[in-house]
């Protein structure tokens, strides 16, 4: 028996994490790592008692490039923050930030139910937006990883 790398267990649980996300673009999950303990998670979404994007059916931003800094009209809080706003600072000074993601693709024709549409989900290698970033050195975390590596703040 073979067992997977703590960062790859994380990674997991941040995969799995991101499967509650509820944005019709992106899925992202977020998973903060002190001293070997889970401090906290977070999906993107929209802010809580707010009706979500896919029980909407619709996203403003379906269109606009990811990481455009142009987030005037996006619903969403972004699953770094959200995991950010569920931990103190105390806890996230020097902690590891693990980040997945999925970039969600135009509707297609299932090719087992004809007349239903399908999303196709396919793993990115998820890299926190510019403010998320920011919020993430001022919480005193010290990195990030994702499934393209490791990034030293």
């Amino acid at each position: 028996m073979e067992r997977i790398s703590k960062n790859e267990y994380y990674l997991e649980i941040a995969k799995t994490v991101s499967l509650r996300s509820t944005c019709l673009k992106r899925q992202y999950g977020c998973v903060i790592v002190n001293n070997d303990e889970i401090i906290a998670t977070g999906y993107n979404g929209s802010p809580r008692g707010e009706q979500n994007c896919c029980d909407k059916g619709y996203c403003k931003r379906l269109n606009e490039p990811n990481n455009s800094g142009k987030y005037d009209e996006c619903f969403s809080v972004h699953a770094e923050q959200n995991a950010m706003l569920s931990a103190s600072r105390k806890e996230m000074i020097g902690a590891t930030m693990y980040l997945f993601g999925y970039d969600i693709y135009e509707e297609k024709l299932s090719e087992s139910c004809p007349g239903l549409k399908e999303k196709t989900k396919i793993e990115i290698d998820a890299k926190p937006c510019p403010i998320c970033l920011r919020m993430a050195k001022n919480a005193g975390i010290k990195k990030i990883i994702s499934k393209g590596g490791t990034t030293c703040l």
